[in-house]
């Protein structure tokens, strides 16, 4: 498929994806709210509740927060929006008014709820009838103080529409009765805050209260929280308000709680406000004036209420289970629909994809393929050479260095002394002109390893030490020799018999079986050997039992970098390639040797005799190293402390837990925790073979929480198990 093809298929399958998805609503209907608060959001879920019958309606819900200014900026941005109705609860009566007619002169059908405006310019108005609410409320408070007493009235926000009808309402129906008087009408704003302060901010005399009006629950809870502080000394009046919502700290709840006397149910009915608004959009008949139905709420009906709303929310909570599981249905229709469309033009496009990309891959993984065997071939055949060379150049440049400390040459003629030195210098050029060589052809970039450089420089760098490192091997230490080359065998045999019991084996294999026979203190290993190779060899070295602990050198021709790796990751200890310098093999193995021993004579038996005969003795340096000594002296007093940690050890030593690892990992090769459990082990060792305890005692005593545990330490340690001993 051409690429011009493939780019206008994909166009327009993206254009027709967008053309079955997108969906304008048919009706865009603006929400102002005054304010927010538990009654608004009471209402504004019954509006999105009703939109469940109308699918092709969007409700755009805006708060004002009791500003004018905000809320006409708001209805304002609704007409530039060009919205198709407003349903609007003016903050006040007067202010918001010009920004409400300007929206209903532009065509735009105007729904007045809760709060009136005194403009004409609306569609429809739907609220409950406020005048009335504060007349009912007047006069229920005057039969319960029978005729008789004094009425505190808080008043809602200035200039709101219900602040005002209710006042009037309250004020006509006590002007009824003589006997009660009203002593203030004070000024809130509809908040609980609000009429805290006001009654606070109050000059005149509110002692003897019989009764106070909140014209919502929120400012009679309010109004109660101030008039019964505990610094008042008023009598204890009754309190109403009007909203009556149900829920905790509600107006029903402090009703059924005689927090409030009583409370009137301010309806929301927002299902009825939305369905008046789509009469109004469908051309449907309608009512201009809507009262809503309110209802008295008192101690004997509270309850009844409470479970009233309970059953609605929970009728509700269904309904919109009900919703989005139709929305759901309805989504994966349209989805069908789409899939149904697209489905053929997918797979098509899927299709030519797919070969496309196979072909690709296949051509690329057979040249990859290709090149991968040159180079495996090309590295084999170097790798030989590599082999072939380096063997012959060891045999060469080992015994000549050999010849050049023995005597005999050293008294030889000034002409004798000529050759060989001639000999000598030839023959470790020809060692680095093949490592070049090698190197270069390769990896096929010149990247001189400079390998008798750094020989020479470890050379110095370690034979200072050599003979210090030597004297803390044991004269008897093992040392194993496998390589299938008889003469490497043997030169390595004359270079390290004076100092190590030396072993031998032709192949890994064999010497595998060695090493768990005889367990030596270190293997020197070549790593191209039939049978099994060194690399296997090391590997299962290091997995056994018995013979992990072992230090492994693997001594081989194979000098790239890659194959070093493979060494190390095999868990070899060192890597050193042909030709080598015989003083760097002594000094890699002493260095070797010197850890181990380090380490196993770290929680030996201090006061044993046989090891303080000389001043070079493992047990003498550890006793002179002063932080080593410390270390294990602490270990051994908290043994039995089965909480010891390397926190409290590190602490004791002065050091934190990072520093005490690191240094006990360069001293010993061991990190502090597997000290810690080999020196347990060691004294557990020792009270088994010394004491008539058992095996559960004696575990608990070094510090294991678990006999099994214990155990299972051991025989991983010494190769048996504690009741064998």
């Amino acid at each position: 498929m051409r690429p011009n093809l493939r780019t206008t298929l994909l166009l327009g399958l993206v254009l027709l994806l967008n053309a079955c998805t997108s969906q304008r609503p048919k009706y865009v209907i603006g929400v102002s709210q005054c304010s927010e608060d538990i009654w608004r959001d009471k209402l504004n879920n019954e509006l999105k509740i009703g939109t469940y019958f109308h699918d092709d309606v969007e409700l755009r819900f805006v708060s004002a927060d009791d500003s004018d200014e905000k809320q006409i900026e708001q209805i304002n941005q609704f007409i530039t929006d060009g919205i198709n109705l407003l349903i609007v609860a003016p903050n006040q009566v007067a202010t918001v008014s010009p920004a409400i007619d300007k929206a209903f002169d532009q065509g735009i059908p105007v729904i007045v709820f809760d709060r009136k405006t005194n403009s004409q310019k609306f569609t429809a108005y739907i609220g409950a009838d406020n005048f009335d609410m504060g007349r009912l409320m007047g006069e229920y408070i005057a039969t319960k103080l029978n005729g008789k007493g004094r009425v505190l009235e808080i008043m809602g926000l200035k200039g709101s529409s219900p602040a005002i009808e209710r006042h009037n309402g309250f004020e006509s129906a006590l002007k009824a009765y003589p006997n009660i008087t009203l002593v203030a009408s004070l000024q809130g704003d509809w908040t609980e805050e609000s009429a805290v302060k006001a009654i606070k901010d109050y000059q005149g005399d509110l002692t003897n209260i019989d009764f106070v009006f909140g014209q919502n629950d929120r400012m009679a809870i309010g109004a109660r929280k101030a008039l019964l502080s505990p610094d008042s000394c008023l009598l204890t009046p009754k309190f109403c308000g009007i909203d009556g919502l149900p829920g905790e700290g509600n107006g029903i709840d402090c009703v059924r709680d005689s927090l409030l006397d009583a409370s009137y149910i301010y309806p929301t009915h927002g299902d009825e406000v939305l369905q008046l608004a789509m009469n109004i959009l469908e051309g449907k008949p309608y009512q201009k004036d809507n009262p809503l139905m309110a209802a008295l709420v008192t101690k004997d009906n509270a309850n009844v209420l409470l479970m009233q709303n309970e059953e609605m929310v929970r009728q509700g909570n269904y309904l919109n289970q009900l919703h989005e599981r139709s929305d759901a249905y309805l989504k994966q229709l349209d989805n069908q629909q789409i899939v149904l469309v697209l489905a053929i033009a997918f797979i098509f496009l899927l299709l030519v994809l797919m070969i496309i990309i196979y072909r690709y891959h296949l051509q690329k993984a057979r040249i990859a393929e290709e090149r991968n065997k040159m180079e495996r071939e090309q590295l084999d055949f170097y790798t030989q050479v590599s082999h072939e060379l380096r063997t012959p150049l060891t045999l060469i440049e080992g015994p000549l260095s050999q010849l050049a400390e023995t005597k005999d040459l050293q008294q030889a003629g000034a002409e004798a002394s000529g050759l060989f030195a001639i000999i000598q210098r030839n023959t470790h050029q020809l060692t680095q002109l093949i490592n070049k060589m090698l190197t270069v052809q390769a990896t096929g970039s010149i990247d001189d390893l400079n390998a008798s450089h750094q020989e020479s420089a470890l050379i110095e760098s370690t034979t200072k030490t050599t003979e210090a490192e030597q004297s803390l091997t044991d004269s008897l230490s093992t040392v194993l020799i496998v390589d299938d080359n008889a003469d490497i065998r043997a030169y390595l045999r004359t270079i390290l018999q004076d100092k190590y019991q030396v072993n031998e084996a032709a192949n890994g294999q064999q010497g595998l079986a060695i090493a768990n026979e005889i367990v030596p203190d270190l293997i020197v290993s070549d790593v191209m050997m039939p049978v099994m190779n060194g690399l296997e060899f090391c590997q299962r070295v290091k997995s056994g039992t018995a013979t992990s602990h072992i230090p492994v050198i693997l001594l081989t021709a194979r000098a790239l970098s890659q194959y070093q790796i493979e060494g190390y990751e095999s868990g070899a200890d060192a890597y050193i390639t042909k030709p080598f310098s015989a003083d760097v093999l002594l000094a890699r193995i002493g260095n070797l040797l010197k850890s181990r021993i380090v380490l196993k004579n770290l929680f030996g038996v201090e006061n044993n005799k046989d090891h303080e005969e000389t001043s070079n003795t493992p047990q003498t340096i550890i006793k002179e190293d002063a932080f080593l000594l410390k270390f294990r002296d602490f270990v051994e007093k908290n043994m039995a402390d089965s909480d010891l940690s390397v926190e409290t050890i590190g602490a004791e030593l002065g050091l934190s837990r990072v520093q005490l690892y690191r240094k006990m990992k360069a001293l010993t090769g061991q990190s502090p925790v597997e000290l810690l459990r080999s020196a347990r082990l060691q004294k557990g060792r020792e009270l088994l073979q010394s004491t008539d305890k058992n095996v559960s005692e004696i575990a608990y005593e070094v510090g294991f929480t678990a006999p099994s545990y214990f155990t299972k330490c051991f025989k991983d340690e010494f190769g048996v198990s504690p009741s064998d001993l």
